[in-house]
């Protein structure tokens, strides 16, 4: 079986399978110290990173460039590593049940080219099990192999955080799993070499697996709560975001504010918990209500839009409304899974005309995800109301005052819905314009 031993002195290389978020950096921190093929299947993105180019904005030109990473989208390249790493996405379908097929293609992939004395570790993130019950017997079937024997599996949640450049791959403690005690130990020292927070060895694949999951599982629910409180106190006229600032006095309040939940990890996450729970016959009431709280504000969002236009003397039907922002978090081009297209869709179904801004998303991945044409805010004609929907530190620099230009000086007053409780209530009604938060 490959060693740690072959791998420092580069006899044996490492395979990262899918160059997303989660595999990129990893691959970089890796090239640093081994031997590194990069494999994807998409063909632009593999020529984009050949040039230095990485549209998700994890690195710079200047760090792809200080790495080696052996980038290919040919399957036959993975025979050549002894070290694999899964890193492919792990979507719901649209009845919010886990989508593994790029885990199963990715398995047949690697499986197709599997040379004996292997490791395969899986990233994704999935429900207990997955990578001994469905994955294992995929790599055995589509290799003629068999595990424990022929070649190891073991299982390392991811802990990428998109968009953040001070908690990077190697700065996060990684929770690392094997099938047995050596592959456990092999698994724990390659990470070992680049993740230099330290790694923590889970007692099976099983609990990673179930560490992971319940992560964002927690954070949903806290997030769950703190939307409820908002719904709660927007009907008792109170501000939410002065209420949390009072009960943050206390040292253990924790932290979380509401807002809209979506992406490929919180929004997603337990549901694959869920599913598992379900399917040996547990029927999960907590976690499927903050689910739901969560998963109903960005109708929530757009219903205030519609009674605040109303309120300032607006006609719902035909309003025209800008939308700052479309990616599921702030400072981050990604906008799978994007919570604000449920604002964009309900307000829609009310007449609206929506116009969406957010100049770091791909204009045509806006398009080809939701069919969505962006636009620019310079060319843009007058709007009746702003829906401030994700805190981008380039929309910092918008004052209240460009607000009110943007809203012109049509019949009533534009409406401003801050989402994300980036602004100043009074400065904003002191130019003239309704304000909203959550």
């Amino acid at each position: 079986m490959v060693t740690i031993d072959s791998i420092i002195k580069r006899k044996s290389k490492i395979a990262v399978v899918g160059l997303g978020y989660v595999g990129l950096p990893l691959a970089a921190v890796f090239g640093h110290k081994a031997e590194v093929i990069g494999f994807d299947i998409d063909e632009r993105k593999m020529a984009q990173l050949r040039d230095g180019m990485d549209v998700t904005g994890e690195l710079t030109f200047e760090q792809l460039a200080a790495t080696k990473i052996d980038y290919t989208t040919d399957p036959a390249r993975l025979a050549e590593a002894r070290f694999l790493i899964v890193t492919v996405p792990t979507p719901i379908d649209d009845n919010n049940k886990p989508d593994l097929r790029p885990i199963e293609s990715a398995s047949r992939t690697i499986g197709a080219n599997l040379t004996k004395g292997s490791i395969v570790v899986y990233e994704s993130t999935v429900y207990p099990g997955v990578t001994e019950e469905i994955a294992v017997p995929i790599l055995e079937q589509a290799s003629g192999l068999k595990c424990g024997i022929d070649f190891k599996v073991g299982y390392s949640p991811e802990r990428i955080n998109p968009g953040d450049k001070v908690h990077t791959v190697d700065k996060i403690i990684k929770v690392v799993s094997g099938q047995d005690a050596e592959t456990l130990e092999t698994v724990a020292q390659v990470y070992e070499m680049v993740v230099t927070a330290g790694v923590h060895r889970a007692a099976s694949i099983k609990v990673a697996e179930a560490a992971k999951v319940i992560e964002n599982t927690q954070r949903d629910l806290n997030i769950a709560l703190m939307n409820e409180l908002a719904l709660i106190f927007g009907r008792m006229g109170i501000s939410t975001r002065d209420v949390l600032a009072a009960a943050g006095t206390k040292w253990n309040f924790l932290p979380f504010t509401p807002g809209l939940v979506g992406g490929h990890c919180i929004g997603v996450d337990p549901y694959y918990l869920t599913y598992k729970a379900e399917a040996i016959g547990y029927n999960p009431q907590v976690i499927l209500a903050g689910r739901r709280i969560n998963d109903g504000m960005g109708k929530h969002v757009a219903e205030q839009t519609v009674k605040k236009l109303i309120m300032h003397d607006k006609a719902v039907k035909g309003a025209r409304v800008l939308i700052l922002g479309l990616t599921f978090k702030e400072n981050c081009p990604d906008i799978r899974n994007t919570r604000v297209i449920g604002i964009v869709n309900e307000l829609r179904e009310y007449g609206v005309s929506v116009l969406v801004h957010d100049p770091m998303v791909d204009p045509d991945e806006a398009q080809h995800e939701y069919g969505l044409d962006l636009v620019d805010l310079e060319s843009l004609a007058p709007v009746d109301g702003v829906v401030w929907a994700v805190a981008h530190s380039t929309f910092s620099e918008i004052t209240p005052q460009q607000l009110k230009n943007l809203c012109g000086s049509g019949n009533g007053s534009g409406v401003v819905m801050d989402v994300k409780g980036v602004l100043q209530r009074e400065a904003v009604e002191q130019v003239g314009l309704g304000y909203w938060s959550l």
